[in-house]
């Protein structure tokens, strides 16, 4: 899971970069510490009973963890960033406009920026969200 996890983040990353016109030494107005560890790291409530954990990010990139319950809902909704999701654990109902689908560990969802979207949790599960640009909104500003 962990290389699947890596090779998440870079690609996105990497997306990021170009889809923006950025280069590595652009300085950010938003960044994160350079070392984000789990034990230190806060939850916080994202609504509907799921928390999410804030891991790396920039102006051009975000990576959240996002944990459910069985039975938790993800409201439908939608915003202007690029989403990719990988399921770390469980099972969900997605709807990404207008389609539904089941999907588990494993597997992966993307989310055209302003589409509308959203889940259901079936089985206890964890998700890991990049976004882009960073969701400013998580971390308040």
């Amino acid at each position: 899971m962990k290389k699947v996890f890596l090779a998440l983040f870079v690609a996105a990353a990497g997306a990021a970069a170009i889809s923006c016109g950025t280069k590595n030494t652009q300085k950010m107005t938003n960044e994160s510490e350079k070392f984000i560890f789990e034990a230190s790291t806060p939850w916080q409530d994202a609504g509907g009973g799921a928390e999410r954990q804030i891991l790396g990010y920039n102006d051009n990139i975000m990576m959240v963890k996002v944990r459910f319950d069985a039975g938790e809902v993800g409201s439908m909704h939608a915003h202007p960033h690029t989403q990719v999701t990988y399921v770390a654990e469980g099972k969900f109902e997605f709807t990404i406009g207008g389609e539904t689908k089941i999907v588990s560990k494993g597997d992966a969802l993307y989310m055209e920026p302003n589409v509308e979207h959203g889940c259901t949790c079936l089985e206890a599960g964890l998700l890991i969200d990049c976004f882009n640009p960073m969701r400013d909104t998580f971390i308040g500003k």
